[in-house]
């Protein structure tokens, strides 16, 4: 066998592997009622996440935005950042069993009248949030308004788990990878008149640099220049972590990329706005946002 065939076989051996326990853990989380597997990721968050090397990284970024936090301070974000991505992860299995109604309502909506307007205006759309508490949520909640919103992803490199990406929407909904092939896809569904959602948080090394909580971030334009391409609504949607795995998600009034003929000034001034928005949002509940990220210019 040659080394190149060999090279295949181990990878798809190790892919199998990895599909095996990634959908075992899922089999055994869905075991237990949803706020007992919340808790006990948060703890395994909290008690292994600050061992990790990632946690310098995200101290660092804490200190920087927050210069004027003492030790003690970035200490407890820090802890309740982990404790929320552990919640996170273990709840991901669970996400058909968060309800905004009902007997077993774990998630409040604030404001839905917004998503009902801008589901029945006629227009393309944008949903846009960031990684806040448990932002899957974010999609999750417009799935029972017959509002069928295509998210951006990222592929993962194990085919065998691209069932986990359909796990997080509703049959009707399509998938976008990122990338340029991604890029072509929103534009047509915004042309058809559909609905996306985009995290906009996060680095692109080919973006602009924007003030982000005092300091210089690559930041993706490409949700501004979808919105001015088609003069469409843009939803900021907030995802907050109320207690355990109980939610409420708020849905903004729409935003709107004022368009002076400027394209490249336009981009900038709208997600310099979207990065302010943010910015509010992590000051008020710091250990609620992904401070692993490398998003600034020295990450």
């Amino acid at each position: 066998m040659s080394n190149k065939n060999t090279r295949s076989l181990l990878t798809r051996l190790n892919h199998l592997i990895q599909a095996a326990l990634v959908y075992g853990l899922f089999a055994v989380v869905r075991l237990f009622p949803i706020g007992a597997s919340s808790w006990f990721g948060g703890w395994i968050g909290r008690t292994f996440g600050p061992m990790l090397s990632a946690s310098k990284m995200a101290r660092r970024n804490i200190k920087r935005a927050f210069p004027e936090k003492s030790e003690a301070d970035v200490n407890v974000i820090m802890r309740g950042m982990w404790d929320n991505f552990g919640r996170v992860a273990f709840e991901f299995p669970n996400l058909d069993r968060f309800h905004n109604a009902g007997p077993k309502q774990n998630v409040e909506l604030v404001n839905e009248s917004i998503l009902l307007d801008v589901r029945d205006d006629g227009k393309p759309g944008i949903i846009v949030t960031g990684h806040f508490a448990n932002w899957e949520l974010a999609h999750r909640s417009t799935m029972g308004y017959s509002f069928y919103l295509h998210t951006i992803y990222r592929e993962f490199n194990n085919p065998l788990l691209r069932n986990i990406l359909l796990h997080r929407t509703s049959g009707l909904s399509i998938p976008i990878p990122k990338g340029s092939k991604g890029a072509k896809m929103a534009l047509q569904l915004l042309k058809d008149g559909e609905h996306i959602a985009i995290l906009s948080d996060q680095k692109l090394n080919e973006g602009i640099a924007l003030p982000f909580l005092g300091r210089d971030a690559m930041t993706a334009p490409a949700l501004a220049q979808f919105a001015l391409r088609y003069d469409c609504p843009v939803v900021p949607v907030r995802v907050e972590r109320i207690k355990g795995a109980k939610y409420r998600i708020t849905y903004y009034p729409p935003m709107y990329a004022k368009n002076t003929g400027d394209r490249h000034a336009d981009s900038r001034a709208f997600m310099l706005e979207i990065n302010q928005m943010y910015e509010s949002w992590i000051r008020e509940r710091p250990e609620q946002w992904l401070w692993l990220h490398r998003r600034w210019l020295e990450n």
